[in-house]
């Protein structure tokens, strides 16, 4: 039994010393942010089989916990969800900046239920870690299964160190980006410009193709924006764009690729999103943008609407021009018969203004 016992574990080491190789690795080769969090949660599922498990990033701007990635049962509506500091387990490990090993969740008052009814899952034991660099919490990794005690103290060290891989990835992926982003941003919008919008396209698709991982594209056009400039002049044009881009970053995660295409043309990429998932953001930016007033601080009053067509990869193409087109015409197919609606690029799907 001893010698079983021992096998098992050095079995177990070379395999956590593999994936530290691995995850290194790919540290080196890459400052693209969801491609190294990609490997990571790949490795965690590997090495401790979790039931769910998912990534929440601290928003900068609004100090809410964001679930960049999660995977398993009701993972779809997650990516819907935000955490304050302090709420749930993982609100708590974030504000505390400490880790976390729950036996059993229904025992432990830093429990948030809300995830739990969303997602018709049943958690019980928890494993929680911080994310941080110089000595700032960046987001947590948790991960959760349905029997009581089902995780160890050496799986809350083997976590925290494939945590501290992660937040040096987020780190220099930040940094990097900072730095790019002073030539692919917009000067209107102050989202990403259309060169890097076909840089990130190219990226993501090799991607997706390469661990198998799906993306949608959103393209959508502001209905009438002609009238804005001719009845307010340019000046409230460039201003209510500008209004537009701080709107679309507001209901995005921050892996999301927001750019402006030309004109009053936006797309949006948005990494590991279903079809189901990019239609539940759509709507959401549909009816946000429905509901604000525009140029206020001008004294006016200015509602407007936009035409939206998404695609999927791989559901509705595999390659990588085609999704942007099908995106596309699905946008136009709505300008051309109702305008304020969305489309999806296959089956044909409509939604009009109720």
């Amino acid at each position: 039994m001893e010698r079983e016992q021992m096998l098992r574990e050095m079995t177990r080491t070379v395999e956590e010393l593999r994936v530290f190789n691995e995850i290194g690795k790919a540290l080196t080769s890459t400052l693209d942010i969801r491609e190294v969090l990609s490997i990571i949660m790949q490795k965690i599922s590997e090495l401790l089989k979790p039931h769910n498990w998912s990534l929440l990033l601290l928003d900068e701007q609004t100090g809410e916990l964001v679930f960049e990635v999660a995977v398993g049962r009701g993972a779809d509506k997650l990516k819907e969800m935000k955490l304050k500091l302090g709420e749930g387990v993982a609100g708590w490990v974030a504000q505390e900046a400490k880790s976390l090993l729950v036996d059993d969740a229904r025992q432990d008052k830093r429990w948030c239920q809300k995830v739990d009814q969303m997602t018709k899952f049943q958690t019980r034991a928890i494993l929680c870690v911080p994310l941080m660099a110089r000595g700032s919490v960046l987001g947590v990794i948790e991960l959760v299964n349905t029997e009581p005690g089902s995780f160890s103290q050496a799986d809350l060290r083997l976590l925290e160190s494939l945590a501290d891989y992660a937040a040096i990835a987020i780190e220099n992926a930040r940094n990097f980006q900072r730095v790019q982003e002073l030539t692919v941003t917009d000067d209107v919008t102050s989202l990403y410009n259309s060169r890097y919008l076909h840089e990130a396209l190219a990226t993501e698709f090799e991607r997706a193709r390469r661990y198998e991982l799906t993306f949608s594209v959103v393209f959508f056009d502001l209905d009438h924006f002609k009238r804005v400039n001719d009845e307010h002049g340019h000046l409230c044009g460039s201003q209510l764009l500008r209004q537009v881009g701080d709107l679309v970053r507001a209901n995005l995660r921050t892996v999301d690729i927001p750019t402006r295409y030309g004109g009053d043309e936006f797309v949006i990429i948005l990494p590991q999103t279903s079809k189901v998932q990019a239609l539940h953001v759509t709507r959401r930016l549909r009816l946000a943008l429905n509901e604000r007033i525009f140029l206020t601080e001008r004294g006016l009053q200015v509602r407007v609407t936009a035409s939206f067509g998404l695609a999927n990869f791989p559901d509705d193409t595999s390659d990588r021009e085609e999704l942007l087109r099908m995106a596309d015409e699905a946008m136009y197919r709505v300008k051309e018969t109702t305008r304020d609606g969305i489309q999806i690029a296959e089956p044909a799907l409509i939604e009009k203004t109720s």
